[in-house]
């Protein structure tokens, strides 16, 4: 019986850091052969990673790929073990996305993509073009640089799979997986037994699930070994490549490595027997398919990959406990918020060389959220220094102001927050009381460098200003003013609190005798972006926000679960609170609150932001989908008019999302500009045909509600 120990892996690379990515894959390496591993499987694109976006339309970016490869070919770590690494090759002045074979000194195969990604946040055919030969190889004329090493001057480059002694390998890149007809079905009825799958597959709240369900779907009918790995951290945009590295045997989980991390490099391992995925195979209909599947070009190479018998050399006796199925961990979405954006929020940081952040923290759910992010950030800095992660605490004294010798080491979360985090409630005439100590009490809970300042002076020297030049002075609306003067006033207050937050931003190092700066953080939810519900140039405006792409309804969850998980009682004040912008003058008549100013409730937003992307649904579609969904609650007529007010108003305020603030890539629905929704900004916002069609069909149904008006908002929110 043969016994393979096999390794997947997940990297933390960066975008364009070819000494840094080097340095993680020969670590990578090293670690899978003290395991005692003979195949290692890097994640996607890994020599460049994954970001580079049109970077990779530059021919220094494959220059420097294979001079990286060339440096790993010629390393003594890389003997002795089958590796499978990524990078981009140009074949016949084609761009292709590869995965490079390798073996003591030699390249065995390059196996370019088939199926590549190109919707959401992906854009892989702006750079490269798809393999279309399947089943099929060609000679590749390696680069004067590799041949110096290999001593070949060709390769075989396309559709084929490597043949060991005792095996067959296959590759999978990352979206052929996803697809209908997933290569790994043909190569396994022809006979591979193990499958790698390189990804660069970002996290989104609740995605997991998919994934591994396609990895247990892909070995469960067709038998086999099939390795993930992908890679984990920020490598340079709004993305969190989440990690998760997973082995499967004939649709069974054995490993599985985490989802978030703050390491560079993660390695997990099982050993598994053959002769498993044979017994799997041992069925007649499956076989009747084999006989009569096509064929794949094996490229052959001596080695196994297996140990017979006692031939086990150093690998420790209890590495020969063959894994066993294990429940697959999933995080719960308020998990998932602790962790995906605190662990991008410190790979930004300290690949960024800045000194930490700095947070206008208003008082109110949203910038608390963002707060507690950061908070967790520092946790999981803390726990890592306990285990004693060298890279972690380096990281840690560098953004901390501490000289390389120091002695520090970050083991109290809140006492590493007041180093690097910095607060500040910038309040005014029309600021509350509760506000105020809401945001004092949360920041000396979780240890953050806190400001509290009144911004009344300036607020009314722009207000002055205006009325000098003009000769008119605008009021609010409680004291009179127009719709226009009311929105005005709140603008004035909302743009100055970005203006004197990077002002803090730029000078609190400097106060507190130390150098640099600090980046900005917004904290504007995706629901309020998708709205329009934010001024252009405010507090929204930021460096980066860890929240522009998570439902108000999730931050309230993962509110709740951080008072307990994170022993934070204070934030029952936030959850309790009405949200509220606070740019209005309160009276005994009227306080400001966010959903009465929107015309909408966030959970109803949620939906409509669902319906709009996910779905695809225009506005007649979205009225046709929910006049059948709220139908027991809400007349056709209702359901038009709250239809038609969301469609006009996501329209005429969809120019904002052109200066959104980079923001955690979390959800599907994110209006993000940038290149996950692509939408023009200037609208016909008031949908004269698709608004008319609406009334008309409303016109024509029944009203079937069934329950009183003011019961209305829980049945949207089930």
């Amino acid at each position: 019986m043969g016994h393979l120990i096999t390794v997947a892996t997940s990297l933390n690379q960066w975008a364009l850091d070819f000494e840094g990515n080097l340095q993680r894959i020969l670590e990578s390496i090293r670690i899978a052969k003290e395991r005692g591993a003979t195949l290692r499987v890097g994640p996607e694109l890994e020599i460049t990673g994954y970001g580079c976006l049109d970077h990779f339309l530059e021919g220094d970016t494959v220059l420097h790929s294979w001079e990286v490869l060339t440096e790993i070919l010629a390393s003594p770590i890389t003997t002795d073990i089958v590796c499978d690494v990524g990078m981009p090759v140009v074949h016949k002045n084609v761009i292709y996305n590869c995965r490079v074979i390798i073996h003591n000194r030699k390249i065995i195969m390059i196996r370019p993509k088939m199926w590549l990604a190109n919707n959401g946040n992906y854009r892989e055919l702006r750079y490269f073009t798809p393999w279309m030969k399947h089943r099929e190889v060609e000679d590749h004329y390696l680069p004067r640089l590799v041949q110096k090493v290999t001593g070949q001057t060709k390769v075989p480059f396309g559709d084929a799979v490597v043949s060991t002694v005792d095996t067959c390998i296959g590759v999978e890149l990352c979206e052929e997986l996803f697809t209908p007809a997933s290569p790994h079905i043909l190569m396994g009825l022809d006979g591979v037994e193990i499958f790698t799958n390189s990804s660069g597959s970002h996290h989104e709240l609740r995605k997991l699930f998919t994934r591994v369900e396609l990895i247990k779907e892909a070995t469960m009918k067709l038998g086999g070994i099939y390795l993930y790995a992908n890679q984990q951290g920020c490598d340079g945009d709004r993305l969190y490549y989440d990690g998760c590295a997973l082995i499967a045997v004939n649709g069974q989980i054995v490993a599985q490595g985490s989802q978030f991390s703050l390491q560079d490099v993660e390695v997990i391992t099982a050993t598994i027997d053959l002769e498993d995925v044979r017994a799997a195979r041992a069925i007649s209909s499956r076989s009747m398919q084999a006989a009569g599947a096509n064929r794949y070009k094996r490229i052959e190479v001596g080695f196994e990959l297996s140990r017979e018998g006692e031939d086990v050399g150093p690998v420790d006796v209890k590495e020969l406990v063959l894994g066993k199925p294990r429940e697959v961990r999933y995080h719960r979405p308020e998990e998932e918020i602790a962790l995906g954006p605190a662990c991008w929020l410190w790979d930004y940081l300290r690949r960024s060389r800045t000194q930490g952040y700095f947070l206008p923290l208003s008082g109110g759910i949203d910038s608390c959220a963002t707060a507690v992010i950061v908070h967790s950030m520092c946790r999981l800095v803390s726990e890592s220094a306990r285990r004693g992660d060298k890279a972690v605490i380096a990281d840690a004294k560098h953004i901390a102001g501490e000289p390389e010798d120091s002695p520090y080491v970050p083991l109290d979360p809140r006492e590493f927050a007041n180093r690097v985090f910095h607060t500040c409630y910038m309040g005014t005439e029309n600021s509350s009381m509760e506000t105020r100590a809401r945001a004092k009490e949360l920041a000396e809970a979780i240890g953050s460098y806190h400001t509290d300042l009144n911004m009344d002076t300036v607020v009314t020297a722009v207000r002055e200003l205006f009325a000098f030049v003009t000769g008119v002075k605008p009021r609010f609306r409680v004291h009179g003013g127009s719709a226009a003067e009311n929105l005005a006033l709140q603008n004035i207050q909302a743009r100055l609190r970005m203006v004197i937050a990077y002002l803090f931003a730029q000078l609190l190092p400097w106060v507190r005798g130390r150098n640099g700066g600090l980046l900005v953080l917004g904290s504007a939810n995706v629901d309020e972006s998708l709205r329009g519900y934010l001024t252009k140039y405010d507090c929204s405006s930021a460096d980066i926000n860890p929240i522009g792409a998570i439902s108000k309804t999730d931050l309230k969850k993962f509110i709740a679960y951080a008072k307990d998980a994170f022993e934070l009682p204070v934030l029952t004040k936030f959850l309790d609170a009405v949200p509220t912008a606070e740019l209005e003058p309160i009276t005994e008549t009227y306080v400001q609150a966010d959903e009465a100013d929107m015309g909408m409730t966030y959970d109803e937003l949620s939906v409509f932001g669902r319906l709009r992307k996910v779905e695809k649904c225009g506005p007649y579609s979205m009225f046709t989908k929910l006049v059948h969904e709220w139908g027991s609650f809400l007349s056709p007529n209702q359901v038009a008019e709250k239809v038609k007010h969301f469609f006009f108003e996501y329209a005429r305020n969809r120019h904002k999302m052109t200066t959104l603030t980079p923001s955690y890539h979390a959800e599907q629905y994110s209006p993000d500009d940038n290149r996950f929704d692509l939408r023009p900004f200037l609208y016909p916002s008031r949908f004269p045909w698709q608004f008319k069609k609406i009334d008309k069909l409303a016109a024509s149904l029944p009203d079937r509600t069934q329950v009183h008006p003011s019961e209305v908002k829980d049945h949207i929110n089930s």
